[in-house]
């Protein structure tokens, strides 16, 4: 089991430019919720990717679980997330995908 530090870190982007983007113009505070639960547990797990079900990231976040359905839906069509399945029944492990982090490297 992984050691929880008290404090996480987290790019500017996320609460700069993708809150505004997903609450605002997206009209998805869904998505933006389940962004951030996933980057929390990435960043805590210091793993590239995490698996979780749905029924997990609607209990951890307070959504419900078609909520939770819908944003990951968007946040994958946005490419925010990408997702894997060893097989059609397992749970994925979602990556975040941050280009931001592309351009701030040039």
């Amino acid at each position: 089991m992984a050691v929880q530090s008290p404090s996480i870190e987290l790019d500017t982007y996320i609460l700069d430019v993708l809150m505004r983007d997903l609450v605002g113009h997206d009209r998805m505070p869904s998505a933006f919720l389940v962004y951030l639960h996933l980057a929390a547990r990435i960043e805590r797990e210091m793993r590239p990717g995490i698996s979780a079900s749905y029924a997990a990231i609607a209990s951890a976040t307070g959504l419900s679980k078609s909520s939770v359905q819908t944003a990951i839906a968007h946040l994958a069509r946005r490419s925010l997330i990408s997702m894997a399945k060893r097989s059609p029944t397992a749970t994925p492990v979602y990556r975040l995908e941050r280009h931001w982090r592309r351009r701030w490297k040039r």
